[in-house]
């Protein structure tokens, strides 16, 4: 009877041990069609006219892996953080935060801020200084 006892134990023990997890990979699969570049000087450079991605964190993510600097160079970004409230159907009680990314490519003068709105979706263009993937 001790035998058994000590088998049973031994089998919870062996079966209740944690298991070690492999990290979570995040993948998206969304993408973003561009129509080429703004002729607006302000277009998503500005918080007045932000970027309207939709799709929230995956859809911005989406929007500027279709940018390239003005010679198609590859860019580099950063999400700096939330800032300046919009008006938005699709936010919280009918007001959106924007995020603003820190964008830069090889001969760039510095970082770039681009402001998203990741709630609402609107047509999509590359800010002007900028030029869609190829």
């Amino acid at each position: 009877m001790k035998k058994i006892i000590l088998v049973v134990l031994i089998l919870a023990g062996v079966s209740c041990a944690s298991k070690k997890l492999s990290p979570a990979i995040v993948v998206s699969s969304q993408s973003a069609t561009l129509i080429g570049v703004s002729t607006d000087p302000e277009y998503g450079l500005t918080p007045l006219k932000p970027v309207e991605s939709g799709g929230g964190p995956s859809g911005e993510r989406a929007y500027l892996d279709a940018l390239a600097g003005p010679n198609g160079e590859q860019i580099k970004y950063y999400r700096a953080g939330s800032c300046c409230p919009v008006k938005s159907d699709n936010g919280f009680m009918g007001s959106a935060m924007l995020d603003n990314y820190k964008v830069s490519y090889k001969g760039s003068k510095g970082e770039i801020s681009i402001y998203i709105n990741m709630y609402d979706k609107g047509e999509l263009r590359a800010p002007v200084g900028f030029t869609v993937k190829k």
